[in-house]
């Protein structure tokens, strides 16, 4: 059986609503493909309130992208303690945080020259 191939806005709309089905907060999407020696494509971002909601947005994402597109993650960092839960789906990458940690590393700076979409439930 071949694997059918998922293009990135399938994926994007796939993860954004696993995200939104356990009220994870001010989900942002970078658009990393204008700029230079990016590992990835896209990044989500996004918050969870606990590392249990941290844990539930991470659990949720899987659970949709394997039901609609029979896909996923290639790697996952992050779920002992879920703080910053990273999930590596090649071409999309996710990011879930708990508030402080997330005001702390600031990805947003990092990646300032991304065109970046604030999503809106």
């Amino acid at each position: 059986m071949t694997k059918k191939y998922v293009s990135a806005d399938e994926l994007i709309t796939a993860i954004i609503k696993g995200i939104e089905e356990v009220k994870g907060e001010d989900i942002q999407l970078f658009d990393l493909r204008e700029i230079e020696n990016t590992v990835t494509d896209y990044f989500i971002i996004c918050t969870g309130n606990s590392n249990t909601q941290v844990n539930a947005i991470s659990g949720s994402v899987q659970k949709l992208v394997s039901k609609e597109l029979k896909d996923k993650p290639w790697h996952i960092e992050g779920e002992a303690n879920a703080e910053w839960v990273l999930m590596d789906y090649v071409n999309v990458v996710v990011h879930i945080f708990q508030k402080n940690i997330r005001e702390f590393y600031d990805i947003e700076s990092l990646w300032g020259d991304a065109k970046i979409t604030v999503i809106t439930a």
